[in-house]
């Protein structure tokens, strides 16, 4: 494996580069983000987090769907869009409670295959669809939904907590298939028991409960190393990571899997007495997890081939390339 052409494969990825452009939005709304007071979590958490008293907090996440997606395969488009949605919530250790939509169509047969693989998707995930608004003469197809979640303030993974000397932890279910048509999909609930699709979701409670996490993310459209700099950016760290330590389904080049969006998929960090016990509970629900690093101060994701190799290249520089451009507040 050429390590150098797969950083620069990476850095130049199209998952990567589209999350550049949230710097825009996020630098003109920073000054109401919080006007009420209560926002304990904004920008750069997979979800927002509200308090609303009694150390309860209500999590709000959106979802847009990617147009390759919706173009390649409109059902499952719709499946997707509660999939991401959910495992917002369940990255920060969140119950999700319910969703909305917003559905723009020219197309009622792309709209029947949409709304087909929304109800799969709640019917998978056991979480209802309670409304939205609907466009339904648009020039375009477009789907983005928004999910709710509860949480107990101070039970809930952030984006925000990693620590210097914080093992990374990296855990994906191996068990899934490439989407035929959308081979950086990495799918591993369609086909799998509803039971043990919620079970994972639910481990994800078990590790905020406890607090065994410090910092924790779902691996999205950045792929796992891209999403990895996104919590280290948030964070304000930096990571040494050790690539073949990486759970990765042997089918799949390494390429394609630091690209692909995963099913059920998660970057931790989590002080070392704590691991063992994150990776017996993600184990439980078919979810194989590795420690793969270690978090540094200096503010750059290093990536090496393994442990004992003396190359060692930088992938993100949050002085030059990071992902989000998103400074903490």
């Amino acid at each position: 494996m050429n390590l150098s052409k797969l950083v620069d494969s990476l850095q130049r990825f199209e998952g990567v580069e589209r999350k550049t452009s949230i710097e825009g939005i996020t630098n003109k709304l920073k000054k109401i983000y919080n006007v009420s007071g209560d926002t304990l979590l904004d920008f750069g958490d997979d979800a927002s987090a509200i308090d609303i008293g009694d150390d309860n907090l209500i999590l709000f996440a959106a979802d847009g769907i990617w147009g390759k997606l919706m173009d390649s395969d409109p059902y499952w488009a719709g499946y997707c869009s509660i999939l991401v949605n959910v495992n917002d919530i369940a990255a920060m250790g969140g119950k999700p409670i319910a969703m909305v939509n917003i559905l723009s169509i020219n197309n009622n047969e792309i709209a029947d295959k949409l709304l087909e693989g929304i109800v799969d998707g709640c019917e998978k995930f056991n979480v209802p669809m309670v409304g939205g608004h609907l466009h339904p003469d648009t020039s375009y197809n477009a789907l983005d939904v928004a999910i709710v979640g509860i949480a107990k303030k101070d039970k809930i993974i952030t984006s925000f907590g990693s620590n210097i000397g914080d093992k990374v932890i990296i855990a994906i279910d191996l068990d899934g298939k490439q989407h035929p048509a959308f081979k950086l999909n990495w799918d591993t609930t369609y086909h799998k028991e509803k039971k043990l699709v919620q079970d994972q979701i639910k481990a994800m409670e078990e590790i905020a409960k406890k607090n065994l996490a410090t910092g924790g993310k779902d691996i999205s459209n950045p792929g796992t190393l891209g999403t990895l700099e996104m919590l280290l950016e948030s964070s304000g760290v930096g990571a040494n990571i050790n690539l073949q330590a990486i759970p990765k389904n042997k089918n799949i080049n390494w390429d394609d899997w630091l690209k692909s969006y995963p099913g059920a998929g998660f970057v931790l960090t989590a002080k070392e007495e704590n691991v063992d016990e994150i990776i017996s509970i993600l184990k439980e629900v078919n979810i194989t997890a590795s420690v793969v690093g270690e978090v540094i101060e200096e503010k750059k994701l290093y990536l090496s081939e393994n442990e004992t190799s003396n190359e060692k290249l930088v992938l993100f520089d949050q002085d030059i390339n990071p992902v989000l451009k998103i400074k903490n507040h």
